[in-house]
């Protein structure tokens, strides 16, 4: 008898955020990679064109596709309210917290839901966020708290902070993400950076003009480094980058140092990060810092303030410092090419403590024990 996990790929039909849609892709592939003997994967999928087209290309091998009866939008409604709409039985695992959250019997149907959380920006900052959204969040992890078998984090430090949140027990699990499958410095690298317009040797900062970016923090610890280096700026929405330059300009920063770049794909992000001097990481919340991740893979200098997360995930694989020191960890961090290797060598020696297979493998093992 053959078991199936059912894994919740919305995101790679009906993608609303770029990030959860990699991590559902490379979590999708390792899981059928990784499948043990006697398992396979099928995806349930939203209503919409092209979705059998487009898993086959994303996620080889799938044993089958079950699409629901609405589209991504009206399906995060229906499952908001606890409606299954066709929703398929037995064992179900979803990357992001969409997932049909309902009454089910475990231990005698061997029914089982899985759900993921990436961040509690609902919950640490939800004035950024459209109300809708974080109404949304918060009545899907209500239910989460009624019906999921298990809740999977990617730190112990959001572990901590979901505890505090919701009354989930035993059932919170930690579970980290990684780089791309095959993130690597692309042999066109200096060509994607020409098309990009992007400045040689550069810091990089990611976020955008919200206060949980912490840009302004950013800002300020490059202006009193002392360095002269040019500043890339990765992840800024549309519509935000006069407010970013806004605040390069009040830290004092000169015009036309800093270049501000929105969304783009991981070619062109590991093209920018290779030829990086360093990453800065200011942020302090508890969501799971993708481009962190995506700099210790490619052995990038990371300068970081020490919060929970950054502690968790970096370790020993960059300076962590608290923000009154983050201009002089920065220094410290450029002080020479030597000092700039160093940090290189332990990024990319702590980058190797992620990867997709072994999340895959864990998920495996986590269906196993419920």
């Amino acid at each position: 008898m053959t078991a199936t996990l059912h894994v919740v790929l919305d995101q790679l039909v009906a993608p609303t955020d770029a990030d959860l849609a990699a991590a559902s892709r490379e979590l999708a592939r390792e899981l059928v990679r990784t499948a043990p003997k006697g398992c396979e994967v099928a995806a349930a999928v939203p209503a919409g064109p092209d979705a059998a087209a487009t898993l086959e290309r994303e996620v080889p091998g799938l044993a089958g596709i079950t699409r629901m009866a609405l589209p991504r939008r009206e399906l995060a409604a229906a499952w908001q309210l606890g409606v299954p709409s066709g929703a398929p039985r037995g064992m179900l695992h979803s990357p992001t917290i969409l997932a049909p959250l309902v009454k089910h019997d475990r231990v005698h149907d061997h029914d089982q839901t899985v759900v993921t959380l990436w961040d509690l920006a609902a919950w640490e900052h939800p004035e950024e966020l459209p109300k809708m959204a974080v109404a949304w969040h918060r009545s899907m992890l209500k239910r989460a708290v009624k019906h999921a078998d298990a809740v999977v984090v990617p730190t112990h430090a959001l572990a901590d902070r979901l505890a505090e949140i919701a009354r989930l027990g035993e059932r919170i699990r930690v579970i980290p993400g990684a780089a791309p499958l095959g993130f690597a410095v692309p042999t066109d690298e200096v060509g994607r950076r020409r098309a990009l317009d992007v400045p040689s040797g550069c810091l990089v900062v990611s976020g955008g003009s919200a206060p949980s970016a912490r840009l302004d923090v950013a800002f300020a610890a490059i202006a009193e480094a002392g360095s002269d280096l040019p500043v890339v700026v990765l992840d800024t929405l549309d519509g935000d980058d006069e407010a970013v330059l806004s605040m390069a300009h009040v830290a004092g920063l000169e015009p036309g140092r800093v270049s501000v770049r929105g969304a783009m794909d991981a070619a062109d992000r590991a093209a920018i990060l290779a030829d990086a001097v360093a990453l800065l990481a200011p942020r302090t919340d508890s969501a799971y810092p993708w481009r962190v991740i995506e700099a210790l893979a490619l052995g990038v200098p990371i300068v970081a303030t020490d919060s929970a997360v950054h502690s968790e995930i970096i370790l020993d694989g960059g300076l962590l410092t608290d923000e009154d020191g983050l201009s002089a960890a920065l220094a410290t961090a450029l002080a020479s090419s030597d000092a700039v290797e160093r940090l290189a060598v332990l990024s990319g020696d702590r980058g190797r403590a992620f990867s997709w297979t072994g999340a895959a493998e864990r998920v495996w093992q986590l269906h196993a024990d419920l």
